[in-house]
């Protein structure tokens, strides 16, 4: 069924732009007030937001829906996405909403919410929502004055995530003395992350951590992981972790200026903890996109390596399904789900700081495998997305591509589920072949649907 509303990761756009305007985020409030809150009794829905000037007013209209409904809202301010899963979890909300484009240039803004168990909506749940959103069933429906909802700050939330992202490194071991570089990306993460690594003993050199509303992800954090790789490589840092906006990735620097990507930890942490007898199942989630040689790395050691779609809720039900631990992406979403069923920037350097720590090597000893083969990803803009095999022209050039490569490479291409862009990812252990045939797919794509 087509949406209007929800997309492959909640609800993106641009700001003060449709949907993401005050008249429909009250609806929205209002409509997440009836689905969660059909039982008796008051409720509470906790929000949290980026450094993102249109956060202000995103929250003020959401909490008003809420609270039109008889609802409760709990507001945290600017909390990394997984610390409002954590929140909404540990406070008993009902709900949580994170306002936040993540990556995204402050222009846009989204919507992404967490039921009471911290886990992201299910499709049909988010179904029940944009039912409710298209039609006028909200449109009479508020409580009484005497039930009207309120809303309350809590001034300690960035005090509560701290403690929990520290209780999960372990007490046995220690990064005094560790030299952090850091990049916060001006977004969620610029308080908590620095005092978070500070109160582990670490010492911490920061950048991205002035946020005024307009700056966030501008040239830094996780797109732009050349200004933490400069910054280590210039005071001689032991490690740098580069944040997205709502701090739900990280990308991280070796000691050498090295960028490792998402596959690079996820081979660290699976590889760790398969040596230690801690990987259940012996098996790791990953995506389409993950590298091959991650795939092959991983084999080579006895792990078994599933791809899911991408997106974080994916390779949750990935692993749900599978009974497994650990899954990850490229992009730098790791999911430790023992720990946290959401994808944690914050979190995951800290385990890959623990394993640093427990081995006594250095982050680029511990990479030193991972090997990745040559990746060319082109982004195509498109004004429509018509089913791919709807396209013959396509279908023809993605079979010559595959023909190309053989056994040493793929090729992928899919939809961004946020951005008006068809995505064609190739891969082969000849970079020159892998840069030629991701332009030989492009151009039939643009050719095909591409923007005029």
């Amino acid at each position: 069924m087509k949406r209007s509303y929800f997309g492959t990761d909640g609800i993106r756009g641009v700001a003060n732009s449709n949907p993401l305007t005050p008249e429909t985020m009250v609806r929205l409030g209002k409509a997440i007030a009836k689905v969660f809150l059909a039982h008796k009794g008051k409720h509470r829905v906790l929000i949290g937001k980026d450094t993102r000037l249109s956060g202000y007013m995103l929250e003020t209209a959401l909490s008003a829906g809420i609270t039109a409904m008889g609802a409760d809202v709990l507001l945290v301010g600017p909390v990394p996405t997984p610390g409002v899963s954590y929140l909404t979890k540990s406070m008993r909300a009902d709900a949580g909403i994170v306002i936040s484009a993540s990556h995204n240039p402050f222009e846009d803004n989204g919507i992404k919410i967490f039921g009471a168990d911290g886990l992201k909506l299910s499709d049909a749940i988010e179904q029940e929502l944009e039912d409710l959103l298209s039609s006028s069933a909200l449109d009479e429906e508020v409580a009484s004055p005497s039930s009207i909802g309120k809303a309350t700050r809590i001034n300690d939330a960035i005090g509560r995530y701290t403690v929990f992202l520290k209780s999960h490194f372990p007490r046995e071991l220690s990064i005094e003395g560790i030299k952090i570089g850091l990049d916060c990306a001006n977004g969620a993460a610029y308080v908590v992350a620095p005092q978070t690594y500070l109160e582990l003993g670490a010492e911490v050199v920061s950048r991205g951590v002035s946020p005024n509303g307009r700056n966030i992800n501008a040239g830094f954090g996780s797109l732009y992981p050349e200004v933490v790789a400069k910054l280590v490589k210039e005071q001689n840092l032991d490690i740098g972790v580069s944040l997205d906006g709502d701090a739900d990735r990280c990308i991280l620097v070796d000691e050498e200026g090295r960028v490792l990507d998402g596959d690079a930890m996820l081979a660290i942490a699976a590889i760790h903890l398969k040596e230690k007898g801690k990987l259940r199942g012996d098996g790791v989630v990953g995506t389409v996109m993950s590298n091959l040689a991650l795939e092959v790395l991983l084999r080579e050691r006895g792990i078994s390596f599933v791809r899911a779609p991408v997106g974080d809720r994916y390779v949750l039900e990935e692993l749900t399904k599978n009974d497994y631990i650990l899954g990850g992406e490229q992009s730098g979403h790791m999911i430790f789900k023992d720990i946290s069923p959401a994808g944690d920037g914050i979190l995951t350097s800290l385990m890959i700081l623990s394993i640093m720590a427990e081995t006594g090597k250095k982050l680029s000893e511990l990479a030193a495998d991972f090997k990745p083969f040559p990746q060319k990803l082109i982004n195509v803009p498109v004004v429509t997305k018509p089913p791919l095999e709807s396209l013959p022209e396509v279908e023809t050039a993605l079979k010559k591509a595959q023909n190309t490569l053989g056994d040493l490479g793929r090729v992928l291409v899919r939809y961004s589920g946020t951005e008006n862009k068809v995505r064609v990812m190739v891969e082969a252990r000849d970079e020159s072949l892998c840069k030629q045939t991701a332009q030989d797919v492009a151009v039939v794509l643009e050719k095909e649907i591409g923007a005029i």
